[in-house]
């Protein structure tokens, strides 16, 4: 499996002759992040994960281009019918060549006086875990995560903590988009500072446009 991380929170899965994106969303730069794909996984309706009228345009283009996403998101584009599937936690399902298991059920808490949206993290072939805006421990091995660089519901000393929980052997910064060069030293440096705690293990920063080959 190749990952590609693209920008922000958005990463493109290929193996064989199968293609998944998870998270295009407004901070995605790439006019191209959908090209090819067999299908479209989104985490939660924020816009830096889920550009609405990105995905509009991709599926009017390509007839068999499938959706799979948070019940709010799959709500909005119900009228595309049978090509939009809703995901929640425990669901599993098979795409383009691709074991998908659905870990979490509700993003990070932002404001504490309003009720957490849906957000779905997937778990892709067992190897690469993708948690959207949560910090969610899947109660199975994760080999590769997708590890937030930054949010605003996120602390320093939070992120540590989860990728010392997920204690994976491959960790790829994601949601990294709203960062300036000097946040993104930053953050690179404590992400370093995690791999060196776990191990000397591969944790870091892909830039747009990187690969890595997994497996």
């Amino acid at each position: 499996m190749r990952l590609t991380k693209l920008g922000h929170a958005c990463v493109r899965l290929s193996k064989d002759e199968g293609t998944l994106v998870i998270d295009p969303g407004g901070l995605t730069p790439e006019t191209d992040a959908l090209d090819g794909a067999d299908a479209v996984l989104i985490t939660h309706e924020h816009f830096d994960h889920f550009d609405e009228d990105r995905i509009r345009r991709a599926m009017a283009a390509d007839p068999g281009l499938r959706l799979y996403a948070s019940r709010t998101v799959a709500g909005k584009l119900a009228d595309l019918g049978s090509r939009v599937t809703e995901t929640g936690d425990g669901d599993s399902f098979t795409v383009a060549g691709f074991e998908v298991h659905v870990h979490g059920a509700e993003h990070e808490i932002l404001d504490p006086d309003l009720p957490p949206i849906p957000n779905t993290g997937y778990l892709i072939d067992g190897e690469v875990f993708h948690p959207g805006d949560a910090l969610t421990v899947p109660p199975v091995r994760v080999p590769t995560l997708c590890l937030p660089g930054t949010a605003p519901w996120m602390k320093v000393a939070e992120m540590y903590a989860y990728v010392k929980e997920v204690a994976p052997e491959r960790a790829y910064v994601v949601h990294d988009g709203i960062l300036n060069d000097v946040g993104i030293s930053i953050m690179e440096n404590h992400v370093g500072n995690a791999a060196a705690k776990a191990g000397d293990r591969d944790y870091r920063r892909l830039k747009p446009g990187e690969s890595v080959t997994l497996g």
